[in-house]
């Protein structure tokens, strides 16, 4: 694909997101997209086949930017209990208070609107969150390793209550826009985290 079709594909996906995060996935129409993207019908099934195939280019460019906010400057931190903090921080902070999507968290919004209406869409964004849980599950098994945590813990009901409460603040904070409400997350999961600290020395 020549560079003029790549910028138009990219169009497709940027102005298709705001309109999936602001209207809906089913509220958005083939028009509105063509309204937007100021394309013709024959130059937009040039570059998709479908509605869904646009959805899911879309939920790949929201991943890439969810990935990119929520992990920056997380590999390099050795300490697993301080990724997962660094994490949520960025998560709740800089993803969801940073008003990244106009319409809220792409995902969330996603996953109760399909829910019930697409099993495939549906099932890829629920993935996504397992996903999630399970990165943070890997972290805590290498505390564990690393002798940092207490014995003893069930680490999948942990990484599970981490994206449980993330997800939590992301409905209410949707919903108020209160910032309060992801900076009380921060600070109460933080406070969480630190109980699953072992704070004696590892020999003792």
């Amino acid at each position: 694909m020549g560079t003029k079709g790549t910028k138009t594909r990219q169009q497709i996906v940027t102005k298709s997101l705001q309109l999936f995060s602001v209207k809906g996935y089913f509220n958005t129409s083939i028009n509105d997209i063509l309204e937007s993207t100021q394309l013709t019908k024959g130059g937009l099934y040039g570059h998709f086949g479908s509605k869904e195939d646009i959805w899911k280019a879309v939920y790949a460019e929201a991943v890439r930017i969810w990935r990119g906010i929520v992990f920056r400057d997380v590999r390099s931190t050795s300490d697993p209990l301080e990724r997962i903090e660094k994490t949520i921080e960025n998560a709740l902070r800089d993803y969801l208070g940073g008003n990244v999507f106009e319409g809220g968290c792409f995902f969330a919004n996603m996953l109760v609107e399909l829910s019930g209406q697409s099993a495939s869409m549906s099932k890829q964004v629920l993935k996504g969150f397992v996903r999630f849980s399970r990165l943070f599950r890997s972290w805590l098994e290498e505390a564990e390793r690393k002798g940092l945590v207490k014995k003893g813990l069930n680490f999948r009901e942990i990484a599970d209550f981490i994206v449980i409460s993330i997800n939590g603040a992301v409905t209410l904070y949707s919903a108020s826009r209160d910032p309060a409400i992801w900076k009380e997350t921060i600070s109460q999961l933080k406070f969480f985290i630190n109980q699953l600290k072992r704070h004696d020395p590892p020999g003792a």
